[in-house]
């Protein structure tokens, strides 16, 4: 039986700005339903307050509202869009089934006609809803840890004297573990109950006995009408219960589970499914299973909607569960639907993986000072990296090679700790780096089951990291002359890097890959194809990893390589790597339009990227899709096997840009501003005196490598100094100092974190309004897409700030100034593509606080504001085309705001001060139609409070 034609019009909720539990895999999601629903001939109308995101795009749906995600809202758009047949909630994590909620219990779906498909009230009810859930369990006969809930505190210190400790306290209705916590002391637990019922929109929570080391899994189903349930995947995760899954470290398939336990947690999950309500669609069961012989198994919850598990399932299967369950919730059935990967068999399959996949989180604690660094049942990532490996040593090494924070993979890079005492608390006290921790433990000698005693780690978990640290002694008692072929061949299918091979060797990193070469082991490239080769695979989706050679009947060798190379034209995009604060979703959205714009342009598209959750890792944005580290060796390789015209780096965000050097050095082409043009804006003396030349005024700077040259500078500058590192991103590092005490303590603060780096310090334009420029050259002419007025004075990192476009404040003769500046400066760096300027404006005169010839954070705010594709502009300029080759038309009645968002609560205590350093997760866009509306001046009333010295 196909759809229901009764549907024309759909309206699809999105996720709001991306916060800490809530992040891009909802844009990924929220894109996917939106072109599945069109190719079916429905009308999409969207509602979401991000800029940043590919699914604000105006490409993506009939109709893109970017207004506040509130019920007045949504009675504005059904008042406008009369023809609006249902709403799919199901696409917009946490905040669109809590809006769907609030406008069902207003009437509004009723008043309006509009069904919801997707899900059901009741589903969402029964299953954000903890008692029920709890009884709803209990009627279907399926285990649970033992739970109270309790709505005010007297209950809550009732039931807590009922269990004893430890305990689990859970908020209803919240999002990535806000308000949960682990109680293991009666002391804790008053101030612990009050913050979890005051997270809670109905301040209830559920009490339950905590099933410290248990294991934890997560299965990703999908349902149609007719009641068939696929399990796409099961996750496992390596860490045990008790840290929030977002933040554990997870792999598929599962790797210590029993087949016959497999069975049972399957069979679960689909009676947990069916027992909800009467709905087709996406949803995501967590179990807990017992670390003994008995596995026995307890249900924690289940999300009926596509959730981070869900992009990250996707991705790992190459089963698009966004898109199926959309087309489900249309009334199709899983039989009638085609795999989007094969191509020739049915949706009404359960993939089988042939290799691993590993994600691990990535955190962002130094941007919140003061913060509590232990996982718990709170969430604290702000993204995450996958790794897909013929093994789980491989897949590990790989996920950490994506991270982007200065370590070449687990151990062999010399940054481990040695410490006995440091080791043990760290394993005991789970943090952001217990993933190389263990490395550290079993490199001290300290035995498997003391490491499984504290951590409850999986022994078959510890004993894989055993074997890579037996095959490290093993490499490193050989030179680069001795090593034997099946031993090189051995570390780099355990996924050693060549950098971490060259370690162990005290080599360089390109002797090893010299060898490689000469031994013949070099990388293959597979198919991620949903059937484990079982059936042909249309999907141009890869991974590498290497071979032993085969031999033929004739004894010639060969390796496998699934990767054809064609004889088109071809452009690299280099993504951004895992999201973190300073560096988010934009420059998904920037690498997605990069990647079109150059398709347009009669090139074969190949992007390299290892975010799980964005758009741009969708296996058909580009034409090839590599999941692989941004990492220099990996990179390289796929540009060695591919050839490419060239590779674009300004679209990337820091992380592709950081890889320019390299591209440059060993002679590939930059496509767009040269690598000389982007190192000489990150250098701060040089561009300096490109400054000087143009006769562009600048804050008095100096550079320091020591406190000491850093003392005599403030002498001459005089303060308050703004004090920051080179070729940093997010204003990592930043701060205002206005003493000399203050000075010294920063600087070798900074110097201990980034050694060797220089240190500008500038004289701080106290007072000062800041405003930013974003451009578009092609060499010669320039155009400039936007400039925004900071509502926040200069001092505060332009991500932190409530950026007005136009500016409401800044006269003509300041404006003319920004105007000149930015073209003058676009030029003088050869700019082929975007660029970014930032000004502090003191007594009428423009300084100019930096220049970033790249997207930045604002291109998309400014394209959307102004209805704009420029990225797809800026790319084809890059490419070649002419700035006064396109006709520009930006459209904007009124003033948009670009405003920032936080996420401070999830961590109690920390220092909200905005300052030079960057601190927001995401960010939304507010229009209004003049300055006299409230919420600008709300703003502006409150424009210097955080403002931190």
């Amino acid at each position: 039986m196909p759809k229901d034609n009764s549907i024309k019009t759909v309206l699809i909720i999105g996720s709001g700005p991306i916060i800490i539990g809530q992040a891009c895999e909802f844009d990924y999601s929220g894109s996917q339903s939106a072109r599945s629903l069109r190719e079916e001939g429905i009308k999409v109308i969207l509602i979401n307050s991000n800029p940043a995101t590919i699914m604000t795009d105006p490409s993506m749906a009939d109709h893109v509202y970017l207004k506040p995600l509130n019920t007045k809202s949504i009675v504005e758009i059904l008042k406008a869009h009369p023809e609006i047949d249902a709403v799919l909630p199901t696409m917009g994590g946490q905040t669109a089934l809590n809006l769907c909620l609030e406008a069902d219990e207003k009437g509004i779906w009723q008043d309006f006609n509009v069904k919801l498909i997707g899900v059901d009230i009741n589903a969402i009810n029964v299953t954000e809803d903890r008692e029920q859930f709890k009884q709803l369990l209990s009627r279907i006969d399926i285990p649970f840890a033992p739970a109270k809930t309790a709505t005010s505190f007297l209950e809550g210190k009732e039931i807590a004297q009922e269990f004893g400790f430890p305990l689990v306290i859970r908020p209803s209705f919240t999002l990535g573990g806000t308000g949960a916590a682990f109680v293991h002391k009666e002391e804790d637990f008053d101030g612990l109950l009050t913050y979890g019922l005051e997270a809670s929109p109905i301040h209830e929570v559920l009490i339950d006995k905590a099933l410290l080391g248990w294991k934890e899994y997560e299965l990703e189903l999908l349902r149609d009408k007719n009641d068939n349930v696929v399990i796409i995947c099961t996750i496992e995760n390596m860490d045990a219960m008790g840290i929030h899954t977002g933040d554990s470290i997870t792999v598929a398939p599962a790797m210590t589970l029993s087949d016959r336990t497999f069975q049972r947690m399957r069979d679960m999950a689909i009676k947990m499914m069916r027992s909800i309500g009467n709905f087709a669609g996406g949803c995501n069961v967590q179990f807990a299973v017992s670390p003994d012989e008995k596995e026995d198994i307890v249900a924690i919850e289940i999300n009926p909607r596509v959730s981070r598990s869900s992009a990250l399932a996707s991705k790992a299967t190459g089963y698009p569960i966004a898109k199926i369950a959309t087309k489900l919730a249309l009334g199709y059935t899983l039989d009638e639907l085609q795999n989007q990967i094969t191509k020739s068999t049915s949706a009404l399959f359960e993939p089988t993986l042939d290799y691993v996949i590993v994600k691990i989180p990535r955190w962002n604690f130094d941007k919140f000072e003061g913060a509590d660094r232990t996982l718990g049942l709170q969430m604290k990532s702000v993204g995450e990296v996958m790794g897909i490996g013929r093994s789980f040593q491989e897949a590990l090494q790989k996920a950490t090679q994506s991270l982007e924070i200065k370590r070449n993979g687990i151990g062999a890079d010399g940054k481990g700790y040695t410490n006995y005492d440091q080791i043990l608390d760290k394993l005991e006290h789970a943090s952001w780096d217990r993933v190389f921790v263990i490395y550290d433990a079993i490199a001290l000698g300290i035995p498997l089951s003391t490491i499984h005693e504290i951590t409850k780690i999986d022994m078959w978990f510890l004993k894989q990291y055993e074997e890579m640290y037996a095959l490290e002694q093993e490499v490193s008692k050989h030179t680069l002359a001795s090593l034997p072929k099946d031993l090189l061949l051995e570390a780099k299918q355990k996924g050693f890097a060549d950098r971490q091979i060259a370690h162990m060797l005290r080599c360089l990193e390109s002797e090893i890959h010299a060898l490689r070469e000469q031994m013949n082991i070099n990388r293959v490239y597979k198919l991620v194809d949903t059937c484990a080769a079982e059936f042909v695979a249309q999907t141009p989706y890869y991974y590498s990893t290497f071979e032993a050679d085969i031999e033929k009947a004739d004894g010639t060798t060969y390796t496998s390589n699934e990767s054809v190379r064609t004889d088109k034209k071809k452009i690299v995009v280099l993504g951004s790597g895992p999201n973190r604060i300073g560096q988010g979703i934009e420059f998904d959205y920037s690498c997605v339009h990069g990647v079109l714009a150059a398709a347009e342009c009669g090139y074969e598209t190949i992007m390299i990227n290892c975010n799980p959750e964005t758009v741009s890792t969708d296996f058909d944005t580009a034409d090839k899709l590599y999941f692989e580290p941004v990492y220099w060796e990996h990179i390289y390789d796929i540009i060695r096997h591919e050839k490419p015209e060239g590779v674009i780096v300004q679209l990337g965000g820091q992380t592709a840009l950081k890889l320019a050097e390299k591209l440059e050095k060993y002679g590939i082409k930059i496509i767009g501003t040269s690598y000389e043009a982007l190192d000489l804006a990150e250098d701060r003396g040089r561009f300096s005196e490109l400054l000087t030349e143009l006769n562009i005024p600048f804050p008095k700077f100096g550079v320091a490598t020591t406190a000491d040259e850093a003392s005599k500078l403030a002498d001459e500058l005089d303060f308050p100094l703004l004090v920051r590192p080179s070729y940093v991103l997010g204003g990592q590092g930043m701060k205002i100092v206005i003493n000399k005490k203050e000075l010294e303590e920063h600087v070798i603060d900074l110097l201990k974190s980034i050694p060797g780096n220089k240190l500008l310090l500038d004289y701080y334009l106290s007072g000062a309004v800041e405003a930013e420029a974003d451009a578009i050259c092609d060499g010669e002419n320039v155009y400039i897409i936007g400039i925004m007025e900071h509502i926040e004075p200069c001092g505060v990192h332009s991500g932190d700030s409530n950026a007005t476009l136009p500016p409401f404040n800044l006269g003509e003769f300041v404006l003319q100034q920004i105007k000149d500046h930015t073209k003058k400066i676009a030029v003088a760096l050869k700019t082929k593509g975007l660029i970014n300027i930032q000004f502090a404006i003191k007594d009428d005169t423009v300084y100019i606080i930096e220049a970033n010839p790249r997207a930045s954070r604002t291109v998309p705010f400014i394209a959307k504001a102004y209805g704009e594709p420029y990225v797809n502009y800026a790319t084809k300029v890059m490419l070649g085309a002419k700035v006064t080759d396109f006709t520009f038309n930006p459209q904007l009645n009124g003033y948009a705001i670009k405003q920032p968002v936080f996420s401070f609560n999830k961590f109690p205590g920390v220092n909200k001060a905005l300052g030079p350093e960057m601190k927001s997760t995401g960010e939304s866009i507010l229009f209004i139609d003049s300055l006299k509306d409230d919420a600008f001046y709300d703003l502006y009333a409150r424009r210097k409070m955080y403002l931190s010295k």
